[in-house]
């Protein structure tokens, strides 16, 4: 089945030229089907690019999706034009009085602030609040999910030695229904400066440790019921974005490490094997079946709440 998008997002022509089956606007509104609708909130700086890596996952099933794109009023974009803003996002004043059957959160690149002296954090503690009744599943990911588990938890993030950085290797943890099919070891790329450590979650209660490696850390984590879902990696991440990161962060003069177990050889002039695109496919899917199709509403008026007033 099609993911639905907006008629004319830059998205849509790079998508169809992988073959993965996008409708517009137009097509979508003539089909007398229910699409899942599902909330992007896409915190990091070149939007577009974001917006590629998620689209190609979620059209990646059976399942008829229905996207729409936020972005955060209290923040100005500076490396995604006002254009594209304005013509394919909205905020958060105007998706409150609605509900979703799934969101994603994605990360961004302020991880070594603290969460309070993010300009934005008052907004997002908002829109976290909001899921809780609003959303039946909400996927976060790296920086966001350090975020959600704070604002609903209190855990804390720690500053890590040197940049988590590369692919690594994981093991299953829980067999559950989003970790089904999952090979006994899998590859995901990280990228962040800070990490959350087991023992804090663990002593929270209330959050199952799907997922985790050796070398990376705690990778999945869920509710029991997967209300809310949190991945400190980047399985969304195309084949040659740590390389694009690598290459800004030396030019910009940065400590950045090689990354790990990424690049033939270690060598950074060879091109790096995607060794991790299936899982990020099964993750994406076993999410929009298991944690979202299967247990949200058919109608979905029944979650709308009144709406958080925003300061």
């Amino acid at each position: 089945m099609p993911i639905k998008i907006p008629d004319h997002l830059p998205a849509k022509e790079i998508l169809q030229s992988e073959h993965i089956f996008v409708m517009g606007e137009q097509r979508a509104f003539q089909q007398d089907i229910r699409p899942l609708r599902i909330l992007i909130l896409n915190l990091m700086p070149i939007k577009e690019v974001t917006e590629t890596q998620l689209l190609r996952l979620l059209g990646n099933s059976p399942l008829q999706v229905e996207v729409t794109l936020l972005r955060m009023r209290s923040h100005v974009a500076k490396n995604t034009s006002v254009e594209h803003l304005t013509e394919f996002y909205q905020t958060f004043e105007d998706v409150q009085k609605q509900a979703y059957d799934g969101m994603i959160i994605t990360g961004a690149p302020v991880e070594h602030m603290d969460f309070e002296e993010v300009g934005y954090w008052a907004e997002l503690c908002d829109i976290l609040e909001w899921t809780k009744e609003s959303v039946t599943s909400t996927l976060h990911i790296c920086w966001a999910a350090q975020a959600a588990l704070y604002y609903h938890y209190q855990i804390p993030k720690y500053p890590l030695p040197e940049k988590l950085f590369g692919v690594f290797e994981h093991t299953v943890n829980i067999r559950c229904n989003l970790t089904r099919g999952f090979d006994d070891t899998f590859f995901v790329p990280h990228s962040r400066h800070t990490d959350v450590r087991r023992q804090d979650i663990e002593a929270v209660g209330g959050l199952d440790i799907l997922s985790e490696s050796e070398e990376a850390g705690v990778f999945l984590v869920a509710t029991p019921d997967a209300r809310q879902i949190f991945v400190t990696g980047h399985a969304e991440y195309d084949a040659l974005t740590l390389a694009t990161e690598y290459q800004r962060d030396v030019e910009r003069g940065l400590p950045v490490p090689l990354p790990k177990n990424y690049y033939p050889n270690d060598d950074a002039t060879r091109t790096p094997k995607h060794q991790w695109r299936s899982h990020a496919n099964l993750l994406f899917a076993n999410w929009l079946n298991y944690c979202v199709y299967q247990e949200t509403p058919y109608d979905l008026s029944g979650r709308i709440k009144h709406p958080l007033s925003i300061g």
